[in-house]
């Protein structure tokens, strides 16, 4: 498979693509993520897609043709700390670049605005499609990775009573706020930035099959996160993968490596109420359902 494209960000570079410097936010439900192919060895995608939401807001996105998972990183740009949320599914660095990707995104933001940025490199979960590319980031300059535990998740966000209490973090003139949601995994958490007013919701909730784990611990968590929504403007909910087509209720099967057809990745607060509603009304017993833009499906 070839993965050598363009990478569009004031300057061009292999192995990469994205969408031009712009100061406004791009609209999310006109994005047209890379999708992967019939035939992955003729695919000709970048092996990282990057959107740039705003001036300091990035979205890459996994050639499914690498890894069928294709999941979404975010990064969040401070006057001091940049944000990494996840690592992908591939720790190979020549399939998958994914820190010269960021690490270029970065370099280029410190020399416009001639700052000195530490990296922190986070997890939405501990999950292997998510966390594969830490060891690109390992015993790299100005770079701290968060554990995949829930203690060295509380130590260093500094959350008190997991997971009943939210955190903040600076970053810089930017203050996102950590938000733990256990269910789908022990260590799961939300992100909130308060300044794009974007919610992630990591593979707690996204147009795709919502894995559930622990059913106490998952419904507790999307109560939570309803409750948190409900008090903050949101402007979108993101999580980090597309498995939904647009078909209502259908989704693609797992393993696939082409969706052509693919569900928007953004959710609103009308479809976590949607959500929370569903676990409200199924009680204690674990439920398997499908609804037009996610499934429930409870394991063990």
């Amino acid at each position: 498979m070839k993965v050598d494209k363009y990478f569009l960000l004031g300057f061009c570079l292999l192995s990469f693509s994205c969408k031009p410097l712009h100061k406004s936010a791009t609209d999310l439900t006109k994005v047209k993520w890379i999708h992967g192919s019939e035939n992955c060895d003729a695919n000709t995608d970048a092996a990282i897609q990057v959107v740039q939401y705003n001036h300091n807001t990035w979205i890459l996105r996994q050639n499914k043709c690498v890894n069928y998972e294709a999941p979404f990183l975010f990064l969040f740009l401070g006057n001091k700390k940049a944000l990494l949320m996840d690592t992908g599914a591939t720790e190979d660095e020549i399939k998958f670049p994914v820190y010269n990707t960021v690490r270029n995104i970065i370099d280029h933001w410190e020399r416009k605005s001639n700052s000195n940025t530490e990296l922190i490199v986070a997890h939405t979960h501990a999950h292997g499609d998510h966390t594969a590319g830490d060891a690109q980031f390992k015993n790299k300059a100005k770079t701290t990775i968060v554990g995949l535990n829930v203690d060295e998740v509380k130590s260093f966000f500094n959350i008190e009573k997991w997971p009943d209490a939210t955190a903040m973090l600076d970053l810089g003139n930017r203050q996102v706020e950590v938000i733990p949601i256990p269910g789908h995994d022990k260590v799961s958490i939300a992100l909130y930035d308060h300044e794009t007013k974007i919610l992630l919701s990591g593979d707690s909730f996204y147009p795709g099959r919502l894995y559930v784990r622990d059913w106490a611990s998952y419904r507790s968590s999307i109560q939570r996160l309803t409750d948190f929504a409900q008090k903050n403007k949101i402007t979108w909910i993101l999580g980090n993968h597309i498995e939904m087509t647009r078909k209502p209720g259908k989704d693609y099967p797992a393993g696939t490596t082409f969706q052509p057809e693919e569900h928007r990745l953004p959710f609103t607060s009308k479809d976590l109420s949607l959500l929370n509603e569903s676990l409200k009304k199924a009680g204690e017993k674990p439920s398997y359902e499908i609804h037009d833009d996610f499934i429930i499906v409870p394991k063990n």
